[in-house]
């Protein structure tokens, strides 16, 4: 009843490798105007504009992205862990097989003291809570229990994710690509996945109260367990 994480991954890590040729066309400076930056491992990156820009497979581990435009990048297997997108837009961004553990892509983390706490990154996944991440292509991504409460992935290519655990409540998923996904134990509630497509998801035990499913493509998914109380089908 649940997909194979295992080969997901591996999927992931032999299936879309970046070719070499492709690397030596990474820019050594990205950004537009006064603001640009050198990409490289705990780079203060903060505030650029550049769309369409080639960073798949680079060591961007600690990286600063905060509020960043950085339309149809191209993150695809880069290693991305600890990277902050505080109040970036990502709009058609490709994170296919990139490393996300401890990446965060939510809103800007306050300056009070007394409330860094709530905003702190989970130890080991990525939070993209209330993230645009519309369009973005997180094909093969192992996004286990991340937090995507209230996140906009519109359109987003979420094939063969594994979103296991993870909290998408109230998030925005209509017309997005959810073949073959596993959101085995996810909570979906009053999530939008109005014509998204589920056909072989894996929803089983999932929470998908209140969810507006209109439209969805559910050919093949597993919904054992899966608790749709209230939902609009």
């Amino acid at each position: 009843m649940h997909l194979r994480t295992t080969a997901i991954l591996a999927t992931a890590a032999f299936g879309l490798a970046i070719p070499a040729s492709g690397l030596a066309e990474v820019p050594t400076t990205i950004g537009t105007g006064k603001k640009t930056c050198v990409p490289t491992r705990g780079a203060s990156c903060k505030g650029i504009t550049h769309h369409r820009v080639n960073l798949a497979g680079r060591d961007l581990r600690g990286v600063h992205f905060h509020g960043t435009r950085l339309h149809h990048a191209d993150f695809r297997q880069a290693d991305l862990r600890g990277a902050r997108f505080d109040g970036a837009s990502l709009r058609g961004a490709d994170f296919s097989g990139a490393k996300l553990k401890g990446a965060y892509f939510g809103a800007p983390r306050t300056t009070r003291k007394d409330a860094n706490a709530s905003w702190l990154p989970p130890g080991c996944n990525p939070n993209c809570s209330g993230a645009n991440l519309a369009g973005a292509n997180f094909t093969f991504t192992n996004l286990l229990d991340a937090n995507l409460a209230s996140a906009n992935l519109a359109g987003a290519n979420l094939t063969y994710t594994n979103l296991a655990g993870a909290n998408l409540s109230r998030a925005n998923l209509a017309g997005a690509n959810l073949t073959y996904a596993s959101l085995t134990s996810a909570n979906v509630s009053y999530a939008n996945l109005m014509s998204t497509h589920l056909a072989g998801a894996s929803l089983s035990s999932a929470n998908l109260i209140g969810a507006y499913l209109i439209g969805a493509t559910l050919t093949g998914a597993y919904l054992e367990g899966a608790d749709l109380t209230g939902a609009n089908l």
